[in-house]
């Protein structure tokens, strides 16, 4: 037999009309597919062990050798038609979901995605291969861990690049029955009307095969005037639903594939099937869910300062890089952050319309139903988790809808500037007290949310916390002059923190403040008494820069310097105004409210005053050798010398900090001055200062 089929083929070649041959081979190798299933009795025997692999292939060499050999392109040959009439793929998709032989499946896979590929003649469009491949997917994607998720994968990726091709055929496959089954029976079907009618006319001698065995697996040649219509539910869009089971697979490069094809979907649609994607299938909703899935899989005790340190996680890398220390939900996590980071990046590339529904979308499931109430919980674990996870989404947050939603969650659009009086129940506000909870834990973690947010690309942000409170001007004093110098305004003897018993102990300042450099005044406080304002809450006894060759804060004013630089080309696409407007003299003085943003920074730095400053100078007597000890804790903390536990240790690291927090907004007060910047370079900062 298999002798007889080849010398078939090798005389095809070269007869006088190869295309009789063909047909005769083609039908030749479908009717032994279909005798398998007539003569077989063993129902264990597996696909691949039998011919019909070999006789799949077969039909696929010839159908490509048959439009190589067409004269006229886009012409279709008499074995693509008999492919066609006979519903060939119709069946073996049928033959596919009865998995008989064992492993038919795949079999099935493979010839639909490789006559789909190698046939160049457009077939998506008829509805004898649109029908099969609708049932064909509807097969796929639905059960975790299959063992044809290879060839799933494989046969979602031709379709796609076919609709790469030609994005038109998008709204064909996603549609299904709705352009198929009504509007487009009769066109789709025309030109395989028109080719059969071509052929009996100018080929009357040549007649597929009529015998028992192909009439009862290839059905009738005939195509009705109203095509019947696919199984499953109208509007069914098995193409997403497939992509998005593969896309949950634990085999990393099947998921991979699985997400770049439907990230190529969602981006070339037309406005048709963007609107369709989002009214009429499970795209969005499935997303969707499935990234709530994997929130709420999260272990409860997952360590908030584990979620701050987890980083490199994306789409295309779900998994958590393996140098990093494991914990426990570390994979979980892992799988989380990369959906939301795919969801993020659809939302970046997809259509307007789908990109907007599938940020609202996440908005709603997952902002709204899920984190809020866990920020707003009484749980000190729920919020401490909920909002170390927040932090993390902001950060990897990249597209400009899912932040505008994100900001619309946290915020509100409201821009109205609160009273001192009112308090409105609203995330924010909540969000705001955490700042200042008695909980350290919950404060640092919520002031590192405010600080992730406060550096993404949204104006709303800043005019929200801050700039709504300040617009007004009610700071400035109406009609009072200003003082000449900021210095006359101190005085040191009536502060309380340099006490009599305090330079009674023997501790008097050696040395000056070290003078800002020069920059010039532009008519209001000068740039060095903002500076020394900063540098002189730290007494110089209590400063150990100096001792290790330090300059001072000049040490941060490169960083400082390239963080106002970043600053300033993020609000440059505002249009914001160069100077402040001028004050109108006739206005009414209204009282200054700073808004509950800075009134709670405000209250936690002069608390720091307090606690640290305030008991300074009392507890330094109480420190024995305390300038050495002092200078020893900071060249522990700068890596110079090995850690050794001292008395009053946490008090001396303190200090050290204090110091440090003072030269660093030192810095950044003078990298403002003047208007364009510090006319300076800074060195680069000595190797690890603190």
């Amino acid at each position: 037999m298999l002798s007889r089929l080849g010398a078939l083929l090798q005389e095809a070649v070269g007869a006088r009309e190869p295309s009789i041959d063909l047909l005769e081979a083609f039908v030749e190798h479908w009717k032994g597919i279909t005798n398998y299933y007539i003569e077989s009795t063993d129902e264990n025997t597996p696909a691949k062990k039998t011919d019909i692999p070999w006789r799949l292939k077969q039909m696929l060499d010839i159908l490509v050798y048959e439009e190589k050999q067409q004269a006229a392109a886009g012409e279709t040959g008499p074995c693509l038609e008999y492919l066609l009439q006979h519903k060939i793929l119709e069946t073996l998709c049928t033959l596919g979901k009865a998995e008989y032989p064992p492993g038919m499946r795949q079999q099935v896979l493979q010839f639909f995605s490789k006559v789909l590929a190698q046939v160049q003649h457009p077939l998506l469009h008829y509805l004898n291969v649109h029908r099969p491949v609708q049932k064909l997917l509807r097969l796929g994607g639905t059960v975790p861990g299959s063992l044809t998720e290879k060839e799933e994968v494989q046969f979602t990726t031709v379709l796609c690049s076919k609709i790469q091709q030609d994005p038109a055929l998008l709204t064909y496959i996603l549609e299904g029955k709705k352009t198929i089954g009504r509007k487009a029976s009769r066109e789709a079907t025309a030109p395989l009307r028109e080719a059969a009618s071509v052929r009996d006319k100018d080929r009357p001698h040549i007649k597929a095969p009529d015998n028992g065995t192909c009439g009862a697996w290839a059905s009738s040649a005939q195509l009705p005037a109203e095509t019947e219509e696919p199984d499953g539910a109208i509007g069914e869009s098995s193409l997403i639903t497939t992509l998005i089971g593969l896309c949950k697979s634990k085999k990393g490069r099947v998921a991979l594939k699985a997400r770049e094809n439907l990230l190529l979907l969602v981006s070339v649609a037309s406005q048709a099937a963007a609107t369709y994607l989002v009214q009429s299938s499970p795209c969005c909703p499935a997303i969707i869910e499935y990234l709530c899935q994997l929130y709420q899989s999260l272990p409860s005790s997952l360590d908030p300062a584990d979620i701050a340190a987890l980083e490199g996680i994306s789409w295309r890398l779900p998994s958590a890089p393996s140098d990093e220390a494991s914990f426990p939900g570390k994979e979980a996590l892992a799988a989380f952050l990369g959906w939301f980071d795919y969801c993020d990046h659809l939302i970046t590339e997809a259509h307007t319309v789908v990109s907007d529904a599938l940020a609202k979308a996440v908005a709603e499931k997952l902002f709204v139903e899920i984190l809020q109430p866990q920020l707003l919980h009484v749980s000190e674990q729920s919020v401490l988790m909920s909002t170390a996870l927040l932090t993390v989404m902001l950060r990897q947050l990249r597209s400009p809808a899912l932040l505008q939603e994100a900001v619309a969650f946290l915020l509100g659009m409201d821009q109205q500037p609160a009273a001192p009086e009112d308090s409105p129940r609203t995330l924010c506000t909540h969000l705001i007290r955490h700042c200042d909870h008695l909980s350290d834990e919950i404060s640092i973690a919520t002031l590192r949310l405010f600080e992730e947010l406060l550096q993404k690309p949204h104006e709303h942000i800043v005019r929200s916390l801050i700039l709504c409170h300040l617009e007004g001007r009610s700071y400035v004093a109406r009609g009072s002059p200003e003082p000449e110098s900021y210095e006359d305004t101190l005085d040191l003897e009536e502060d309380p923190y340099f006490t009599d018993s305090f330079l009674d102990s023997g501790f008097q300042p050696s040395v000056k403040p070290p003078p800002a450099p020069a920059t010039n005044p532009d008519g209001k406080t000068a740039v060095t008494e903002i500076v020394n304002s900063f540098l002189c809450l730290v007494p110089e006894e209590a400063k150990t820069s100096a001792f290790l060759e330090e300059t001072g804060y000049d040490t941060y004013v490169h960083d400082a310097y390239g963080l106002f630089q970043e600053c300033s080309s993020r609000v440059t696409p505002w249009g914001w105004p160069l100077a402040p407007p001028p004050l109108d003299p006739h206005e009414p003085e209204r009282p200054f409210f700073e808004g509950p943003f800075l009134q709670m920074l405000f209250d936690r730095m002069s608390r720091i005053l307090e606690q640290v400053i305030g008991d300074l100078m009392q507890r330094i007597q109480r420190v024995p050798q305390f300038p050495g000890k002092l200078l020893l804790v900071r060249r522990q903390l700068m890596g110079q010398v090995p850690g050794e536990q001292l008395d009053h240790q946490t008090f001396l690291q303190g200090v050290v900090v204090l110091e440090e927090f003072c030269k660093e907004l030192a810095a950044i007060a003078f990298v403002k001055f003047p208007p364009h910047g510090p006319r300076l370079h800074p060195s680069k900062p000595p190797e690890g200062h603190v």
